[in-house]
């Protein structure tokens, strides 16, 4: 018998079960698909030897999440390969902002905007750790550099208001950084896309925006053999309908979107939580298309072949006007694409001589249209020439992205909208916003910090059943720490 069962095998959810196995439970995870990993999937989407993520394809966060730094993915076997360009910024006429792991070099290629830049992140970058510490904790407990907290705070709030244009006077440093913001999928003069277009600026800087060798299936793999080495199992092809089958745990985590434990469980939960449960808002989504390519991609500014993510919109104007097109329920006519070329670090991805092509377009939730030709067109406009390396393509449009991830509702793959409100309080304002009405049950999923493959949802969550339902008061990093050095 499992003394808790997880539900859901995304990064957090298996995160959280190799912290509760370390800590001596017993613990079982359960997947409704047919491999472990939830957004974190690697598969031969187009033809035989075309290794494709299913959804997250860079990692920002794998070399600076405190769940993973404590972890040590490269001591559990992945490789993380770190490109000299974390991502670029192509605009027309063949120009590009880079944005470097070397700051110093980022700062020579942005011309007049060179120094604004360096204002900006450096003093980030010299104190990553406490920002990380910031924006990946529960959001409940102040932070332990104030003075840091403060300044990256300034920032947000200037990248976030009609303040955001002051520092820069050129194109392409204003764009690089408005690239990063709307990562977030909502219009990125918010404070939301800034607080994710400064941590994930900074992170450019320190260490660099991560592939992992052979594709994000070796994260959720690594997760997944440490849990079975600790006695853990996942299940998957094992679909959970109802909390009702889960009675014989202590404690139940659920890996699932507030829609997907309003299907298990919402014959168990109180009414008004279930009605908060179902006024939770759902985001922008994204059209995903992987495509096999028979050559690398022609970009047409220097240094962006180097680049492992691309932001594809053009201006920083153009880039307000494709969110704002989304926000409001309409398809751009020019939208954000973001591209991922696997095959600047990793040649395990595609057969000698080819590559593959990571993209993704956002569009209104729910949306039903294939928008492929639009996102070839960004690229095209960017690389001339694209368009005659394509070997095949895969895509899924935002309303079929649910079947094969139930967290994505409607295609939205930061599994809830990133509004201020709901950047601060998700799924609903609580002050543990992890546990449940139903005792014992637990979330993890649309939970603070929020979206991305850092695990920290999880750890948090996890913290929370030790100390309540085990009284296990041990903190999780420690408990990650202590095994790896009984490991070494």
């Amino acid at each position: 018998m499992a003394d808790v069962v997880v539900v859901g095998s995304g990064p957090n959810g298996l995160a959280a079960a190799v912290i509760l196995a370390r800590a001596g439970l017993a613990v079982r995870v359960y997947e409704a698909e047919a491999t472990a990993g939830g957004g974190s999937r690697t598969a031969e989407l187009t033809l035989p030897g075309f290794r494709h993520d299913v959804c997250a394809g860079g990692h920002p966060m794998a070399l600076a999440s405190p769940f993973f730094r404590a972890f040590d993915l490269p001591a559990h076997g992945v490789e993380l390969l770190a490109p000299q360009v974390s991502y670029a910024h192509p605009l027309d006429g063949g120009r590009a902002g880079l944005a470097w792991r070397d700051l110093d070099r980022t700062v020579e290629g942005l011309g007049r905007d060179g120094a604004a830049w360096r204002g900006l992140f450096e003093p980030m970058a010299r104190h990553w750790q406490a920002i990380v510490d910031v924006a990946m904790s529960d959001l409940r407990r102040p932070p332990a550099d104030l003075l840091t907290a403060a300044r990256f705070g300034l920032r947000v709030f200037e990248q976030g208001t009609p303040l955001w244009n002051l520092r820069f006077r050129e194109a392409a440093a204003p764009a690089l950084l408005t690239g990063v913001a709307t990562h977030a999928i909502t219009p990125p003069r918010a404070i939301p896309a800034a607080g994710a277009g400064m941590l994930l600026g900074t992170l450019a800087h320190v260490g660099g925006w991560v592939l992992p060798r052979g594709g994000s299936q070796a994260i959720p793999d690594a997760l997944s053999a440490e849990l079975e080495r600790l006695g853990g199992r996942v299940h998957t092809e094992h679909r959970i309908d109802s909390l009702d089958e889960l009675r014989s745990a202590r404690a139940v985590l659920l890996d699932l979107a507030p829609a997907e434990l309003l299907r298990i469980g919402g014959h168990r939960l109180p009414d008004r939580y279930a009605e908060r449960l179902r006024r939770f808002r759902y985001g922008g989504a994204a059209c995903k298309v992987d495509f096999a390519l028979s050559g690398p991609v022609p970009w047409a500014a220097a240094g962006c072949e180097l680049a492992g993510t691309l932001h594809l919109v053009g201006t920083r104007a153009e880039a307000v006007a494709a969110e704002c097109a989304v926000a409001s329920g309409r398809h751009a006519d020019r939208p954000y694409v973001l591209a991922i070329q696997p095959g600047v670090v990793d040649s395990t991805r595609a057969p000698a001589g080819n590559h593959t092509l990571y993209t993704y377009a956002h569009v209104p939730n729910g949306s039903p249209r294939d928008i492929s030709n639009a996102i070839v067109a960004q690229i095209e406009r960017f690389a001339p020439g694209f368009t005659d390396l394509i070997l095949a393509k895969h895509v899924y449009t935002a309303a079929e992205l649910p079947e094969h991830n139930a967290n994505y509702v409607g295609g939205d793959i930061s599994a809830g909208a990133m509004t201020l409100r709901q950047f601060l309080f998700r799924p609903m304002p609580r002050w543990n916003p992890y546990a449940t009405p139903i005792p014992g049950v637990y979330l993890c999923s649309s939970t603070p910090p929020g979206p991305g493959v850092h695990g920290m949802n999880g750890m948090h969550a996890a913290r929370h059943i030790l100390r309540g339902e085990f009284g296990i008061r041990t903190d999780p990093l420690e408990l990650l720490a202590a095994q790896s050095v009984r490991d070494r």
